[in-house]
């Protein structure tokens, strides 16, 4: 699988906000892992092996898909969405998806765009939009998109994430400030709840890698995702 354009500075052309580095804060007394501990799970995971695209096991499951950069610095919601129309049907262009969405210079105003595209080119009806208001998300949300994974993975349907990620909050490789972007969820790993990232931005040194679910799970809000 050969990328077609690496678009480095790839942002979605939304706002970038500057984002000053916050302070680590001390761990509490009780139950919740310490910073080093967090870090060191997300870390693992970017440097986790990608397996050949398709690859199943009892645990794992990825999705074999035809992946293409963002081929403008705003294009993010559609080569997200084209990414997992690539797992089911011959994609259409990019620029298609842009005019469908449709996608301005300001980027992919809202994830039931994609919803809505993503149906009218399957033909089943199977993606929903699920909103995920709360920041941080409630365990209720975190359950329901762990099930939405499991259970669209399994059945060959990618998910579109539209997520926010501050510097304190980053995926492999992005630059030190605010990123709005679009990204699809094409894997996940049961045995230690990670799931496979294809990214169209061109940020980390590989098309695909993977994340912590619980990262996924903090990317998202205030935002939402086609599932």
């Amino acid at each position: 699988m050969t990328p077609t354009t690496k678009f480095k500075a790839a942002l979605c052309g939304l706002a970038l906000i500057a984002a000053a580095a916050l302070p680590m804060a001390a761990a509490p007394a009780t139950a919740a892992p310490a910073p080093s501990q967090t870090v060191s799970a997300e870390a693992a995971a970017a440097t986790k092996p990608v397996p050949k695209l398709g690859f199943s096991t009892q645990t794992v499951r990825t999705l074999n898909i035809d992946f293409q950069y963002q081929q403008t610095g705003y294009w993010c919601g559609p080569a997200a969405t084209r990414i997992a129309l690539s797992a089911r049907i011959s994609p259409p262009s990019q620029q298609q998806l842009a005019n469908e969405l449709p996608t301005t210079t300001n980027g992919t105003d809202w994830i039931g765009q994609v919803t809505r595209v993503l149906n009218n080119h399957v033909g089943t009806g199977w993606y929903e939009t699920k909103e995920m208001p709360n920041d941080p998300p409630t365990q209720a949300q975190r359950d329901l998109l762990w099930r939405d994974v499991v259970l669209d993975i399994n059945n060959n349907y990618p998910i579109v994430a539209n997520i926010v990620a501050p510097a304190s909050n980053h995926p492999p490789g992005y630059p030190n400030y605010t990123i709005y972007h679009y990204f699809t969820v094409i894997g996940y790993d049961d045995s230690d709840q990670t799931v496979l990232i294809a990214d169209p931005a061109g940020f980390a040194p590989t098309a695909t890698y993977w994340l912590t679910f619980n990262q996924l799970a903090t990317l998202i809000p205030p935002k939402g995702y086609s599932a």
